[in-house]
C-alpha cells in the first residue's frame, strides 16, 4: 500500500529538478501524476515538451500512473485545462503541488519592466491560477456531498522572499505573496476540507549550480548522506501532501539540507501607545523606544541557495 494509493496529484514545473523529485516520489507512492513543465529556460525562454514527457516516462516505466501537462501556469485558461485534464483523465483531484518558477536576477534600479513581469507572472500568478481552478473543483465536490473533499495544495515560497534578498525584488516580492496567499487560500479553504500549505526549499538544482559558490556548498560529499539532493526537499512536501499532516494548514516549512524549521511571518517586534493623536514629533519621541533593542536597518542577507 502506498501513502497515495487511489490519488490524483498535480506538480508544476515537475520536468526537471525539485518538481521531477515531487513528481517521482508522489507517483512512487501510488498516486496518478498529471506532470507540469513548460519546457522553458531558467529565464523563461522558450519551450519543450520533453521534460515533463521524460518524467512521464520514468512514472509508467515503473509501474505508475502519468500524464503529461505543457500548459504555462500564469495562463487562466490553460491552468484551468490542466485541472480538466487530471480530473478527466483520473477521475479526480486531490493534491496540487505549485513548484514552477523561474529567475531574472537585477538590480531594482537596473530592472527593466519585462523581467518584473515575467518573475511575478510565472511565480505568483503561475501558482494562484492552477490553486483558483483547484479550489472552484473542490468547492462544487463539496457542494454536492456536503462531506470534506480531504485535499492539499502545497505552494513553493522562498527565503528570498520572506526575508529579503538584493537583486531579487522581482522574485522575492512574488515568493512573498505567494506566503501570504498560502495564509489566506488555507483560511478560505477549510471549511471544504483543503489544508494549504508551503516549503521554502533549499536543494541542488539548474537555478542553484549557476549561483556562485553554491554549487561547492551544496556539493554531495563522499561517505555523507546527499541533503542537498532534490529528493531531500520531496520529503516534506509529501508528509504535507499526505493525511500523516492532518490539522497543519497555513504554515511555510523550510528545508535546507538536514535542517526543517516552520517560518512565521510579520509579527510585532516592539510597540509604543500615546493617548493623543500621533505627530511627526510624537513619533520621533517614541522611536528612540521602539527601536532599543531592534536593528534600525536590514540586517545582512544569508545567500539564497535555492528552490524551485
Amino acid at each position: 500500500m502506498g501513502l497515495f494509493d487511489g490519488k490524483v496529484a498535480i506538480v508544476t514545473g515537475a520536468g526537471r529538478g525539485i518538481g521531477r523529485a515531487h513528481a517521482l516520489l508522489l507517483a512512487s507512492q501510488g498516486a496518478a501524476v498529471v506532470v507540469n513543465d513548460f519546457g522553458g529556460g531558467m529565464a523563461g525562454e522558450g519551450n519543450d515538451t520533453t521534460p515533463a514527457q521524460s518524467v512521464v516516462d520514468e512514472i509508467v516505466a515503473a509501474g505508475g500512473k502519468g500524464a503529461a501537462n505543457h500548459a504555462s501556469v500564469s495562463n487562466w485558461a490553460e491552468a484551468e485545462a490542466m485541472i480538466t485534464q487530471a480530473v478527466e483523465t483520473f477521475g479526480g483531484l486531490d493534491i496540487l503541488i505549485n513548484n514552477a518558477g523561474i529567475l531574472r536576477d537585477r538590480m531594482s534600479f537596473s530592472m527593466d519592466e519585462a523581467e518584473w513581469d515575467s518573475v511575478i507572472d510565472v511565480h505568483l500568478k503561475g501558482h494562484f491560477a492552477p490553486s483558483k481552478f483547484a479550489a472552484a473543483y473542490w468547492r462544487n465536490q463539496f457542494k454536492s456531498t456536503s462531506a470534506p473533499v480531504n485535499a492539499k495544495i502545497v505552494n513553493t515560497a522562498s527565503e528570498s522572499g520572506l526575508y529579503g534578498n538584493a537583486g531579487q525584488a522581482n522574485y522575492a516580492a512574488a515568493k512573498a505573496g505567494i506566503a501570504s496567499m498560502t495564509i489566506v487560500m488555507a483560511r478560505e479553504l477549510e471549511r471544504l476540507g483543503v489544508r494549504v500549505n508551503a516549503i521554502a526549499p533549499v536543494a541542488r538544482t539548474r537555478l542553484t549550480e549557476a549561483t556562485p559558490g553554491a554549487a561547492d556548498f551544496m556539493s554531495k560529499k563522499a561517505g555523507q548522506p546527499d541533503t542537498f539532493a532534490p529528493e531531500n526537499v520531496s520529503a516534506v512536501v509529501g508528509w504535507l501532501a499526505s493525511d500523516l499532516s492532518a490539522g497543519v494548514s497555513g504554515q511555510v516549512m523550510k528545508i535546507q539540507g538536514g535542517l526543517v524549521q516552520v517560518l512565521r511571518g510579520w509579527r510585532p517586534a516592539s510597540q509604543s501607545t500615546e493617548a493623543a493623536e500621533w505627530t511627526i514629533d510624537s513619533i520621533d519621541r517614541v522611536a528612540k523606544s521602539l527601536f532599543a533593542d531592534q536593528p534600525k536597518t536590514v540586517p545582512p542577507f544569508l545567500p539564497n541557495l535555492g528552490d524551485a
